[in-house]
C-alpha cells in the first residue's frame, strides 16, 4: 500500500539578480496516515520552502520546483493543473502558519474566515458552515465559542488566534497537516497547549501531520520520526526515539547539545554551534556542515555524502557514519 505522501528528490531554488538559491537540494521522506513528522533545523534551512513546495505556493517568479515528486495519495501534485491544486489545499491537505496576525484577514470576522473553506470545498450553505463553524472554535478550546464567532481576530490573545487557525485548517477534515512553526511566538505554557490539542485531533481524526520546527525540545513529545535538515539537504533521519537517543550527525549533536536537560548536572554548560551556515548562492563543494564541524575530515571538504545507513529507519549523512570511514 502506497505511503499517504512520498517526496522524492525536491529541489527548489530562487532564481534573482545575485544569482541562484540553492533552498531545498534534493530531499525525499515519506509519511503514512496518521503519523507526525517533525522537520528541525536552524532558520534558512529549508523547512518552509520544502512544504510550501509541496503545497505549490512558491512564488513564481523568482522560485520553482526545479526537481522531484511529490506523491499524495499516489498523484503528484507536481504535475496537477492550478484548478485541481487548488482542490486539495485547504481540503486534504491544509496548512497552519507561525503568525495567525498575518494569516488572517484583518477585516473579516473569524466566523466568516472558518465558513468560507466549508462552503467552497464541502458545498455547505451559509447557516450549516455557521453552525460547524461554532462546532469547530468549541473542539479547539474556543470559550463561548457562539459569541465569538463574530469577532475580529485583533480581538483575540495570540494563543486563541493560533486556535483559530487549528480549527480552519481542520474544518475539512484534511488527510494532511502541515504546522509551520505555529508555536514559535507563544509562551511555553500555550505552547504546551497548542501541541497537546494537536496530539489529542490528530488521534481523534486520524490525519497525518508535518510539524516544521527549529526547536527540537518542542518535537520529542510529537512526533513519531525527525528530519533533521541543513543548507537545504537532510542531514539525519530516524525514529524520534532513536535520534535522541542516538544522533548521529554531528549537527544533530549540536541541535541537542543547546537544550537545557532536567537531568544535567548543576555545572553542566549549554554547548553552542560555532560559525554561521553557508551561503546558498554559493554552496560550498563538499558537506554544508563542514565549517562548523569539529570532527571534520579531508573528505568533507571535497565531497558531501548521501544519507547513511545507520539502523533500521534511521540514516545520516555524515563520512564519520560511513562503514569504510569507520575501518569495517
Amino acid at each position: 500500500m502506497p505511503s499517504l505522501l512520498e517526496v522524492k528528490g525536491l529541489k527548489t531554488q530562487f532564481f534573482t539578480r545575485e544569482g541562484v538559491v540553492n533552498a531545498v537540494n534534493g530531499i525525499s521522506y515519506t509519511l503514512e496516515d496518521g503519523e507526525t513528522l517533525a522537520i528541525v533545523g536552524e532558520s534558512g534551512c529549508g523547512k518552509s520552502v520544502g512544504v510550501l513546495s509541496i503545497m505549490r505556493l512558491i512564488p513564481d517568479p523568482p522560485g520553482k520546483v526545479v526537481a522531484g515528486e511529490v506523491l499524495f495519495q499516489n498523484q503528484d501534485l507536481l504535475k496537477l493543473s492550478e484548478d485541481e491544486i487548488r482542490g486539495i489545499r485547504g481540503h486534504q491537505i491544509a496548512m497552519i502558519f507561525q503568525d495567525p496576525m498575518t494569516s488572517l484577514n484583518p477585516v473579516l470576522t473569524v466566523g466568516d474566515q472558518i465558513s468560507e473553506a466549508l462552503i467552497l470545498h464541502l458545498g455547505m450553505d451559509k447557516q450549516q458552515a455557521y453552525q460547524s463553524t461554532i462546532e469547530l472554535l468549541e473542539m479547539v478550546g474556543i470559550p463561548k465559542a457562539s459569541d465569538r464567532i463574530n469577532d475580529y481576530p485583533y480581538q483575540f490573545s495570540g494563543g486563541m488566534r493560533q486556535r483559530v487557525m487549528i480549527a480552519m485548517g481542520l474544518s475539512c477534515n484534511p488527510k494532511l497537516l502541515i504546522a509551520d512553526e505555529p508555536t514559535t511566538a507563544l509562551d511555553v505554557t500555550i505552547q504546551a497547549q497548542i501541541i497537546d490539542l494537536v496530539n489529542r485531533l490528530r488521534d481523534e481524526f486520524g490525519m497525518a501531520i508535518i510539524w516544521i520546527t527549529h526547536d527540537l525540545a518542542v518535537v520529542a513529545g510529537l512526533a513519531h520520526k525527525v528530519i533533521v535538515m541543513y543548507a537545504g539537504y537532510i542531514v539525519e533521519q530516524g525514529q524520534v526515539d532513536d535520534l535522541y537517543e542516538n544522533p548521529m550527525h554531528p549537527y544533530t549533536m549540536g541541535l541537542l547539545g543547546s537544550l537545557p536537560r532536567l537531568d544535567a548536572t548543576t555545572h553542566q554548560q549549554l554547548k553552542s554551534i560555532e560559525g554561521l551556515p553557508p551561503d546558498l548562492l554559493h554552496m560550498p563543494q563538499g558537506c554544508p556542515f563542514a565549517d562548523r564541524c569539529s570532527l571534520v575530515m579531508e573528505k568533507c571538504r571535497l565531497e558531501n555524502p548521501s544519507l547513511i545507513y545507520i539502523s533500521p529507519k534511521h540514516f545520516s549523512a555524515c563520512w564519520k557514519n560511513s562503514p569504510v570511514d569507520q575501518g569495517y
